[in-house]
């Protein structure tokens, strides 16, 4: 049996190099690995293969006890059943103890959208005067035209951008490629950074790499730091509340199905594996007909 730390780093390189997970949820895997370990340190469990089912529903039992919500409890015991499952077959331990163990349901929330006339205004707290808010602007018509994540956002270069197409090849979940098509005004905030704002900064800090997104040190942007630009934007607008990259891609599934898309080429340029994980929008916009319908019809 290997030691506990090399069974962590086994498992973090299996979802990097074959799972092509992104630096922000492999991250997320460690920390609950870790916390796990801590557990076992206090319950003086010594290797992976001594825990037992019965361990599990202690350790299940004290993240209720600190008050996290289902949320959280949830994503560490599946994250954990998959870090079993991989030991399994690797046949560092015999069974999988979280494999009984049910995950607690977890309270279905609709996804937040921006309505149109507020991505209007975050469009405007950009300041194309400058190679920054070039860039900021070049963000935000991508993120909305294309629905992409903010990892598959960070890991584009120049390469993958077909102007004359107006498509961009996204390197998704799990290795699996798809292309998406990007409107006028994103093509134009894109043909302007690149050309000028992008060229600029690198220029400027004295760096050269295809990454299309760029930090104002020249570097590739990272998912982190996409959210800080974001957060820096609507602070400039006239919006309140903070903003995150999927409450852009909630909104381009939301706006394409309010005007008549199909759920099938929604789940295609979201890079949904399943219709389950894209049918969410429906409520959405069951929401958004039955608002409009109270507010329109005469006899509502």
């Amino acid at each position: 049996m290997t030691d506990n730390r090399d069974g962590i780093k086994l498992f973090l390189q299996y979802l990097q190099i074959e799972k092509n997970y992104s630096p922000y949820t492999v991250e997320y895997y460690q920390g609950d690995l870790l916390e796990f370990s801590l557990f076992m340190s206090e319950q003086t469990i010594a290797k992976w293969d001594e825990v037992e089912y019965q361990d599990v529903r202690l350790y299940l039992t004290k993240l209720f006890e600190q008050k996290l919500a289902r949320k959280s409890v949830a994503r560490k015991i599946s994250s954990l059943r998959s870090f079993y499952k991989f030991l399994v077959r690797e046949m560092l331990v015999v069974y999988n103890p979280f494999a009984q163990v049910s995950i607690p349901k977890i309270e279905k929330r609709l996804p937040e959208f921006f309505y149109e006339e507020e991505l209007v205004a975050l469009f405007e707290a950009c300041d194309e005067a400058e190679p920054i808010g070039q860039r900021n602007r070049a963000i935000l018509e991508l993120l909305y035209a294309t629905g992409i994540r903010v990892s598959e956002s960070c890991s584009i270069r120049l390469k993958d951008i077909d102007m004359e197409l107006s498509t961009l090849l996204v390197h998704g979940k799990g290795r699996k490629d798809r292309y998406v098509p990007f409107g006028s005004f994103a093509h134009e905030a894109l043909e302007r950074y690149i050309s000028y704002g992008r060229r600029e900064i690198l220029t400027k800090n004295k760096k050269e790499h295809d990454y299309l997104l760029v930090n104002f040190r020249g570097g590739p942007l990272t998912p982190r730091g996409l959210r800080t630009v974001l957060n820096s934007i609507i602070e400039k607008s006239s919006l309140n509340g903070q903003i995150h990259p999927h409450k852009l891609r909630h909104s381009f599934a939301t706006h394409l199905l309010n005007n008549g898309a199909d759920m099938r080429t929604v789940q295609e340029l979201l890079g949904h594996a399943n219709l389950s994980s894209t049918q969410i929008y429906t409520h959405v916009t069951n929401d958004y007909l039955k608002k409009t319908y109270m507010a329109h019809h005469p006899r509502a």
